[in-house]
């Protein structure tokens, strides 16, 4: 009877540990996270920005001695905003690191090169920075997404600056891509809920640094509002343009050109400018003091300004937190995702919303706000629209 008692219980041990060696990147002491950035292609600051945020918040998380004991390793892989690239990064996380799950992983087209490697492993996607649909849709047990998306932020907002501004011309330039008629369609479904339609509708190559026909032909139209499918270079080359042809429509672009590089580098042109988004750029002497403090201790950290993708990543890292937490001391890719089936996040010191998320729902929310720059930075200028989709 001892003898069998004993095999049952060494049984039993053997299959505890064995369930512990199945959900990889988890063991008794540490937990393994990993995140692929743009490091050294056309977003290498954006990508260094929320490699800085992640970083951030894991070093909190280790210095508060971890969670259940276990202390966390984030490991970084650069694409260099190359999908091609993403996937060797994905396979070198996942097969050869052994990463228990995928955080904040920025670009659209490396995320979805990216995905199948991790599903293939049973390795969360877990808030990806990119605004596309595809981070949530068609449905994936393994996915979760925050961010509103471009369509969303389109459809719901252009409707209410619209009216505000009163326009009556709409127009649009919009990049001939995937993010350009993302930003495009949401915008022409907003419209759409008005009665209206698009004027003028021009477009450009991704690349493009000349914007002098497009705006020609949009002063042409008379245009009093302009959507803008543009990132960067884009936004700030297109407004100029069209402030040096005396063209000074209402511009409103995406979250895609919410960052503070377009007052910096576009100078006082830029005024005006309206962006949606989601989540606050933290200036280091901002107004209010939480996000001025936790700016400040990111330049003391990293002695450099924090932008809003340092924050991106910052939250990714939390909420990814905050799941491990309420999954309990058994760690494993299920429990996330039962603690996820009911995981509320609160809103954010950046102004953020709540996030939920069910068994069903793996957006976070769809509520974006409006803000301006004005006097050489971004200001918020409209609280939180979204709907119940």
């Amino acid at each position: 009877m001892k003898l069998k008692l004993s095999l049952i219980a060494a049984a039993m041990a053997l299959t505890a540990g064995a369930a512990m060696a199945q959900t990889q990147g988890v063991s008794k002491n540490e937990i393994v996270l990993g995140s692929i950035q743009d490091l050294s292609g056309p977003l290498a600051g954006f990508g260094k920005q929320v490699r800085l945020g992640m970083m951030l918040r894991v070093d909190e998380a280790n210095e508060q001695g971890g969670i259940n004991g276990r202390k966390f390793k984030l490991l970084v892989e650069d694409s260099a905003y190359d999908p091609r690239r993403a996937v060797l990064a994905a396979q070198k996380l996942v097969n050869q690191d052994k990463i228990f799950a995928m955080i904040g992983h920025i670009g659209t087209a490396q995320n979805m090169a990216a995905m199948p490697v991790q599903f293939q492993k049973n390795v969360i996607n877990f808030f990806p920075v990119t605004a596309a649909r595809e981070m949530y849709e068609p449905f994936h047990k393994l996915k979760y997404s925050f961010a509103a998306t471009y369509y969303d932020q389109m459809r719901l907002g252009v409707p209410i600056l619209v009216k505000e501004k009163n326009a009556k011309q709409i127009c649009a330039m919009h990049q001939d891509d995937e993010f350009g008629l993302e930003v495009f369609r949401g915008a022409e479904e907003g419209l759409k809920s008005m009665g209206m339609q698009f004027a003028e509708v021009t477009t450009y190559k991704r690349g493009a640094t000349d914007f002098a026909s497009q705006m020609q032909k949009l002063a042409s139209s008379k245009c009093d509002f302009v959507v803008m499918g543009t990132i960067i270079r884009e936004t700030i080359g297109g407004i100029a343009t069209a402030r040096r042809l005396g063209f000074n429509p209402t511009f409103l672009g995406s979250s895609a050109s919410y960052t503070d590089l377009i007052h910096k580098l576009g100078g006082p042109a830029m005024n005006g400018f309206y962006s949606t988004m989601s989540t606050q750029h933290p200036y280091l002497d901002e107004a209010a003091q939480p996000i001025r403090f936790w700016a400040n201790k990111y330049k003391t950290k990293f002695n450099e300004d924090p932008t809003v993708f340092s924050v991106y990543g910052y939250n990714a890292i939390d909420a990814f937190l905050r799941a491990i937490e309420k999954s309990g001391a058994n760690v494993t890719t299920e429990s996330i995702i039962k603690a996820m089936d009911t995981m509320v996040i609160p809103p954010d010191i950046f102004g953020t919303g709540e996030m939920t998320f069910t068994a069903t729902k793996r957006l976070g929310s769809n509520a974006s706000r409006m803000s301006q720059i004005t006097d050489g930075r971004w200001k918020v200028t409209s609280g939180y629209f979204s709907d119940k989709k």
